[in-house]
């Protein structure tokens, strides 16, 4: 095969598909300069809440050169975990949809070092590292650059043909490559996203307060909940998925192919007054593989606890 840029990204987005990945795009490795100053506001106002692992590496989530030594492009790609079915129905304790199967970040990743086998069995030896929401990176710009899709005004990234529900996943090389282009941003006026927001945590177009965040609640934030977030939570124990259900984007995504992110068949059958009974050992059984083990047992007590009380009015409350 004629050694040449054009080529090898081919090659690559040939991969990309044969792996089940929905999208490919290749930046060149640089500093993101129109990055920098919005992030650096984000975390001057304290977006991120009690994320103090976002302050950190500042200089590398801006530069890959910095995270992967002599590094000339930056893959970005696409996983799809749209369900076939919403687990949850009206008034049951709801679980974010990638969420529902096993956990992304092991699964990804051993997909994407088989890819990386492969082409280097192809190519030759190159030099690279893999990630998947594991390392400073700010995947979303990286991923628009490349053309996957553009950031709509919930700060997701979104593509025209699949939606939003999906993985991001980087692969850092060596490699000189052609690079794609950034598409258009085709969000217009619409602002489902902003009015549907429970607890108003999009403050403006793409930005969004973390800490007003029902995600962040539940899984970031290891302190007790807020009551500001009181009767706001929608019944969400764990993630939030307003913002992308509303989206008219997601009216084109299509379910997934991908075995382990199935649900346990459990998981929807338990009631609101199971979940209050909850016991390590079924936490444990549900969620031994799941994302949900992030917050362990106690987080997601918490949670529910919250949840549950705060469908109680104050007079009825001893």
């Amino acid at each position: 095969m004629l050694q040449s840029p054009e080529n090898y990204s081919n090659l690559i987005k040939a991969k990309a598909k044969k792996f089940g990945f929905q999208n490919c795009g290749i930046s060149r490795a640089d500093f993101l300069e129109e990055d920098a100053k919005p992030f650096e506001s984000w975390l001057n106002k304290n977006y991120h809440g009690q994320m103090a692992y976002m302050e950190n590496y500042f200089d590398k989530r801006l530069d890959p050169r910095l995270l992967v030594e002599g590094s000339k492009s930056v893959i970005s790609l696409s996983y799809n975990y749209f369900p076939e079915e919403d687990l949850f129905g009206i008034d049951q304790l709801k679980i974010s949809k990638y969420a529902y199967g096993e956990d992304y970040h092991e699964i990804i990743k051993e997909i994407l070092r088989e890819m990386v086998a492969e082409l280097q069995d192809e190519i030759g030896d190159f030099q690279c590292r893999i990630f998947t929401d594991s390392a400073p990176i700010l995947e979303r710009s990286w991923a628009r650059k490349s053309g996957i899709g553009w950031v709509g005004k919930n700060a997701n990234l979104i593509t025209k043909q699949t939606g939003s529900f999906y993985f991001l996943a980087e692969i850092i090389c060596d490699l000189e490559l052609q690079e794609d282009f950034a598409t258009k941003d085709h969000c217009g006026s619409c602002r489902k996203c902003i009015d549907a927001c429970p607890t108003d945590a999009i403050v403006s177009d793409k930005v969004i307060d973390g800490s007003k965040c029902i995600s962040y609640a539940t899984i970031e934030l290891k302190n007790e909940i807020p009551e500001s977030f009181k009767n706001k939570m929608e019944d969400w124990m764990f993630g939030c998925d307003i913002c992308q259900d509303v989206c008219p984007w997601n009216r084109f995504s299509k379910p997934h192919h991908q075995e382990k992110f199935k649900p346990s068949p459990l998981l929807a059958t338990l009631e609101k007054t199971e979940w209050q009974e909850l016991s390590q050992e079924l936490f444990s059984e549900l969620f031994r593989k799941s994302p949900v083990k992030r917050t362990k047992f106690a987080g997601l007590k918490r949670n529910i606890e919250f949840l549950t009380a705060s469908e109680i009015p104050d007079f009825q409350k001893k």
